[in-house]
């Protein structure tokens, strides 16, 4: 149970830690590339959606669409443009509509005569060749209305500031942990150390008692066996003695 959960923390802390990264790159990624004319990504120029004038038949606001560069002769009816308008009531801003038909404007340029299928309105103003940034080619449904949401304070604090105080604070509670164990990791070394050293100090003493036991016991032996000798040295030279008369 204990190794389940740890694995699962663990799991959760570099989930976190995955997360904190992907905002990361993703904020430093968005912020660089989205809505940029002159930067793309792998090719493809990012756009954020800010209106539902195609959500009838593509894509919504706050989706983000990725736009190819093409030659602007290559472009046919029915395909989606991605524009700068100079129509008065949007003039400079991108817009992404579909071509109704090819034609020209009032000087003879070639252009485009563009619509958004929500309204089916035709734009007010012809689409000429150097105003088209590319071709549609796909979207991603929401990722820009995260993105404008990650560029809020509450989305900084959200996705990006509490996975990485999360983090810190993870790691802080490791190391206290980790010093802690060391601590007691030293300590019960220094007190197996002091009982290993009581134990051989009680060894040597135990040892030195039984020597000096064993001394006592020889010296006992020996001052038992010298009057013995003391004694019988008389007697043999009496008999001594005894044989020369």
């Amino acid at each position: 149970m204990k190794k389940a959960l740890t694995i699962i923390k663990t799991t959760m802390v570099w989930l976190i830690v995955a997360l904190a990264v992907f905002m990361m790159i993703f904020t430093v990624i968005s912020v660089t590339t989205f809505n940029r004319n002159d930067r793309d990504l792998f090719g493809y120029k990012a756009y954020i959606v800010n209106s539902d004038s195609m959500a009838a038949t593509d894509f919504n606001a706050g989706d983000l669409i990725f736009v190819k560069e093409v030659a602007p002769s290559t472009l046919k009816e029915g395909d989606i443009i991605t524009y700068i308008s100079q129509n008065s009531e949007s003039f400079g801003e991108v817009i992404t509509h579909k071509i109704r038909k090819l034609t020209t404007d009032a000087q003879g340029n070639d252009g485009f005569i563009t619509y958004g299928t929500t309204t089916n309105v035709d734009d007010q103003t012809v689409v000429t060749h150097p105003y088209v940034l590319g071709k549609y080619e796909f979207h991603l449904k929401g990722i820009g209305t995260f993105f404008n949401f990650l560029k809020t304070p509450q989305g900084y604090i959200i996705c990006i500031f509490i996975p990485f105080m999360i983090l810190i604070l993870y790691q802080g509670i490791n190391c206290i942990r980790l010093f802690r164990r060391y601590k007691r990791e030293q300590t019960e070394a220094m007190e197996a150390e002091r009982a290993k050293i009581e134990a051989e100090r009680e060894e040597a003493a135990r040892m030195m008692a039984e020597l000096k036991a064993l001394k006592e016991q020889m010296q006992n032996s020996v001052a038992a066996d010298t009057p013995e000798k003391k004694e019988e040295a008389p007697a043999e030279a009496n008999e001594e003695d005894k044989t020369e008369e």
